[in-house]
C-alpha cells in the first residue's frame, strides 16, 4: 500500500476547511431526525476525571479548582462588594486538557504529512500554523453533527466480549457484520465500530489487553467507498494499532491519512458503545455539537444517539 504524501490543493467541489460532513441537505436532517420511534436517548460518552487514561504523549486531563469559598475568604475578595450577609460565596475550575480526551471529534487540522506538514485542504504549517494553533481547518470550522448513525458490532459478530489488543477489523468484515446485523450503511452516516475496549474502562490494566483493535486500511477504504461522512470508535485511536500495513514509505496511520488527511472524513473516538450494544441498537439518530474553539484540533464531545 502507498499512501500519498505530496501537499494537497483545495479540493474540487468541496469546502477545504469543512469537508463534506457540513453540506447535508435539509432533507437528509429531517430524514435522520424521523429516525427516532421510542425517544430512548443513549449518551456516547463517559465522564472525564483527573488522570483518566489517555492515548500516547497526549497531556493529561486534569482539574484545578481556581476559586472556592474559603479562597474567597482568605484572599479578601469581594466579588458582589461588602453588602454579603449571608455568606454567598461560589466555585470556578480550571480545566486543563487536550480537546482529544474521552469522546471528541478530529479536526481536518489534526492530523499531519509530508515534508511540509500538511492537512486536508491545502492546509500547512509554515502558512497556516501559529502561536494559538492552526488558522485553517481547526475547531472553529467543525460542522454540527445531526445525521443517521449506524453501530458496527464487531465482538458480538465474533461471539467475544471484547477484540484482543492490536486486532485488525477488515472492510470485508464489517460488511458481513452490517449484513448479519441487517443493517445498511448508506452515504452521509456515521459508522461507529464496537470493540469493546471502553467495557473494560477505566481499569488501566485490562484497557491494555485490549488497546489498539480497530479498523484497518481495508476497512477505510470500504468506509470511503460507502460515502460515509464520519466514522468513530470506542477506541483512542479508532484504527489498528500497529498497522499491519504501513506502506511503503511506511505510514503508521494509513486510516488517518486516507480518510481525515485526503477527504475530509471526521474521525470519531472513544465513544461508548456499550449501551447500544446491550440493548442492539444498531441505527438512530446521532446528534454531535463541537465546541467551536479557533486553533483547536478537535473537540471533546458528549454525543448522544436517539432510537
Amino acid at each position: 500500500m502507498s499512501v500519498n504524501t505530496d501537499r494537497q490543493s483545495k479540493p474540487a467541489g468541496i469546502d477545504p476547511e469543512r469537508g463534506p460532513a457540513a453540506f447535508r441537505k435539509p432533507q437528509e436532517i429531517l430524514a435522520a431526525l424521523a429516525l427516532p420511534d421510542r425517544g430512548d436517548v443513549y449518551s456516547l460518552s463517559l465522564p472525564r476525571f483527573t488522570g483518566m487514561p489517555l492515548f500516547g504523549s497526549h497531556p493529561p486531563f486534569q482539574v484545578h479548582m481556581a476559586r472556592t469559598p474559603a479562597g474567597l475568604r482568605a484572599e479578601g475578595r469581594q466579588p458582589w462588594g461588602p453588602r454579603n450577609d449571608v455568606n454567598l460565596g461560589y466555585m470556578a475550575e480550571l480545566v486543563s486538557a487536550t480537546s482529544h480526551c474521552g469522546a471528541h471529534v478530529d479536526a481536518l487540522a489534526h492530523m499531519t504529512i509530508g515534508e511540509d506538514d500538511h492537512w486536508y485542504g491545502g492546509g500547512n504549517a509554515r502558512e497556516h500554523l501559529g502561536d494559538g494553533g492552526p488558522r485553517h481547518g481547526d475547531a472553529a470550522k467543525l460542522p454540527p453533527f445531526i445525521t443517521r448513525g449506524v453501530m458496527l458490532d464487531v465482538p458480538a459478530y465474533r461471539g467475544v466480549a471484547a477484540l484482543p489488543k492490536s486486532d485488525p477489523v477488515t472492510g470485508e468484515e464489517l460488511q458481513a457484520i452490517a449484513r448479519h446485523q441487517d443493517t445498511e450503511v448508506r452515504p452521509g452516516d456515521v459508522v461507529l465500530v464496537r470493540t469493546g475496549y471502553l467495557g473494560k474502562w477505566p481499569d488501566s490494566e485490562a484497557l491494555a489487553r485490549h488497546a489498539t483493535a480497530g479498523p484497518d486500511i481495508s476497512a477505510a477504504r470500504w468506509l470511503l467507498d460507502s460515502g460515509v461522512v464520519a466514522a468513530g470508535s470506542d477506541t483512542e485511536t479508532f484504527e489498528v494499532q500497529p498497522a499491519p500495513d504501513p506502506g511503503n514509505p511506511a505510514n503508521p496511520q494509513p486510516v488517518h491519512t486516507l480518510l481525515l488527511i485526503e477527504n475530509a472524513i471526521y474521525l470519531f473516538e472513544s465513544i461508548y458503545l456499550e449501551e447500544l450494544a446491550r440493548d442492539r441498537a444498531y441505527e438512530f439518530l446521532f446528534v454531535a455539537l463541537p465546541i467551536k474553539i479557533e486553533g483547536a484540533t478537535g473537540s471533546m464531545l458528549d454525543p448522544v444517539a436517539i432510537v
